[in-house]
């Protein structure tokens, strides 16, 4: 027997339940019964319950990337929704197109214009243009030199069209003038640019004559030339050499010649002035400011004459000279129309 005391109960305390589970953890009070809620304190709230004067703080602290360390972390108030507004004040009108100014300021046509936007070699008041923009027409406009050299490769041909040949497309079995534009029919004292084949593509007419007729006719890749000589203000003159005799036995008018200069009308037009002269005595010179369609025939015909042969001899300042029917030269560069 061990001299140890035994541990027992204290005097008055109830016996132990053999049936239930021992306490750990030393409890000093007494013992309650645990399938039973405990009673809420009088003074206190329950301990799940926020206080109701002051809300209790996130458990979880956000430490989210997109918001700095050391921001506040309240909730941010959620976005109102738009105030509706009036009606949209109506937009201004629209003005020209910007590859139209540029062709009226005779920097380059349309098609070039058009070109140059695409390939960013233009800009407005310092931005970059962009196809299709429209200006108001008071805008500065740079051209990037890149875009001139590539205009400076362009060429202007001179060709003395012979009859048979139509000025633009095929049209009846008649062939197109720019199928002349090759090597063995450049003219032979032309002292312009070498010969390469790109220069005869893309040619196109800047003013027609037609099949019966002959004479200078200009072909070219350069938009500004064709502008220069057949756009709607074009003032360049165009001199021709006309055969006639008269549609009906008798003397010529004494009045024809003046109605020829000024006083005839075509497709309930007035024409514009011209100056038309006796070249000898079955020829007429004219010098024509504008190109209606068969004009000349047509202004022959209303004053009793018929046309035999047509020649244009002149356009501008360029003249057809030596140059041989069927043949080609370059235009130089120390001419102008």
């Amino acid at each position: 027997m061990s001299d140890r005391r035994k541990l027992g109960l204290k005097a008055g305390s109830p016996a132990r339940d053999p049936h239930r589970a021992p306490v750990r953890g030393g409890a000093t009070g007494p013992l309650r019964d645990r399938s039973r809620p405990a009673p809420a304190h009088p003074e206190l709230p329950p301990r799940d319950t926020p206080h109701p004067t002051q809300p209790s703080p996130p458990r979880h602290r956000d430490f989210s990337p997109s918001r700095p360390w050391g921001e506040d972390q309240r909730p941010r108030p959620a976005p109102q929704a738009p105030r509706p507004q009036g009606p949209a004040s109506p937009r201004p009108a629209e003005g020209p197109r910007l590859s139209r100014v540029m062709a009226e300021r005779g920097i380059a046509s349309r098609r070039e214009a058009d070109a140059w936007i695409e390939a960013g070699w233009v800009r407005v008041d310092g931005r970059l243009a962009v196809l299709g923009q429209r200006v108001q027409g008071t805008e500065a406009i740079a051209v990037d030199p890149a875009a001139r050299k590539e205009q400076a490769r362009r060429v202007t041909i001179l060709l003395h069209k012979p009859l048979g040949y139509v000025s633009g497309q095929a049209e009846d079995g008649h062939p197109p003038a720019a199928t002349l534009v090759t090597s063995d029919k450049r003219w032979a004292e032309d002292r312009g640019l070498p010969w390469h084949p790109g220069h005869a593509r893309g040619l196109a007419p800047a003013g027609r004559l037609d099949i019966d007729s002959t004479g200078l006719l200009v072909l070219t890749q350069d938009g500004r030339v064709a502008r220069h000589l057949i756009g709607e203000d074009s003032d360049v003159e165009k001199e021709y050499l006309v055969r006639v005799e008269p549609l009906a036995p008798g003397a010529f008018p004494p009045d024809g010649l003046e109605r020829l200069r000024h006083g005839l009308e075509l497709d309930g037009r007035r024409l514009r002035p011209a100056r038309v002269s006796w070249a000898n005595e079955d020829q007429l010179r004219f010098v024509l400011r504008e190109g209606r369609k068969r004009q000349i025939r047509r202004m022959c015909e209303l004053v009793g004459l018929k046309v035999i042969a047509l020649k244009r001899v002149r356009i501008g300042s360029v003249v057809l000279g030596k140059l041989p029917p069927g043949q080609w030269r370059y235009l130089r560069d120390d001419e102008r129309f």
